[in-house]
């Protein structure tokens, strides 16, 4: 079984190599950058199944970029860390945006697998259900195409009988 694509973004070295080495020893690929050009370059070139990233990057609003993501990647499981307790204001915003999970640093690497875990199972059934659908969407149009085949068929040898 492949591991899931877990793509880390955050400032900070220390924490980048702390999330890296949590993960690795889970057997998660890792994917760890600093910038958000460079996230957003990884979801371009990797199916990324989660990304764990702090809540100021570059004073980038980190929220609406977390939305735009999720347009493009609803079953994105993402885990938010922040140094600072936020305010009712800025908690609602994060988690309007489609945050899975916010933790305050330091969090437990326990914590992290715990919710990581949970995050991808149901980033699986998500993907799962969107595989179904579209199979079912097939298959109904391949009936569609068949009953009208028919139609035609039978209506051909009406025709053909007169």
């Amino acid at each position: 079984m492949s591991k899931e694509t877990i793509l880390i973004l955050d400032k900070d070295l220390h924490t980048q190599w702390t999330l890296r080495m949590i993960l690795e020893s889970e057997k998660y690929i890792v994917l760890a950058v600093d910038t958000i050009e460079r996230a957003l370059t990884n979801f371009q070139e990797f199916e990324v199944s989660g990304l764990i990233t702090e809540d100021r990057i570059d004073h980038a609003d980190m929220p609406e970029i977390i939305r735009e993501l999720k347009k493009d990647f609803p079953e994105l499981y993402v885990m938010m860390l922040t140094s600072e307790n936020l305010e009712e204001k800025e908690y609602k915003k994060i988690m309007n945006a489609g945050i899975d999970d916010l933790f305050l640093k330091p969090i437990s690497t326990e914590k992290i697998l715990i919710h990581l875990r949970k995050g991808l199972r149901h980033r699986k059934v998500l993907v799962q259900k969107k595989r179904l659908e579209q199979r079912l969407s097939e298959m109904r149009s391949n009936r569609n195409i068949q009953e009208v085949a028919l139609s035609r068929e039978s209506l051909s040898q009406k025709n053909h009988l007169r």
